[in-house]
């Protein structure tokens, strides 16, 4: 299971699914990070938290522990 934690500046991936719950999750399909969506890691702070991502023209800062929690498709 490859989370978006995962990636390396520069790469992407398909979020296929969520494993957060309630709120969080909630939180993450305001933000447009849904099914499908492609996610592109830009920038990761020097430390390695938070890091910042690009989907649906847009950048998102997100801390770790939340981004290990949307899993991308195997693929991706």
């Amino acid at each position: 299971m490859k989370t978006l934690n995962h990636l390396k500046t520069g790469e992407s991936g398909v979020v296929d699914y969520i494993t957060a719950d309630g709120a969080l999750k909630r939180h993450f399909l305001d933000m447009g990070i849904t099914k499908g969506v492609v996610v592109t890691m830009e920038r990761i702070a020097p430390f390695g938290d938070p890091v910042a991502v690009r989907l649906r023209g847009y950048s998102l800062s997100l801390r770790r522990e939340e981004a290990k929690k949307i899993v991308l498709e195997a693929g991706g």
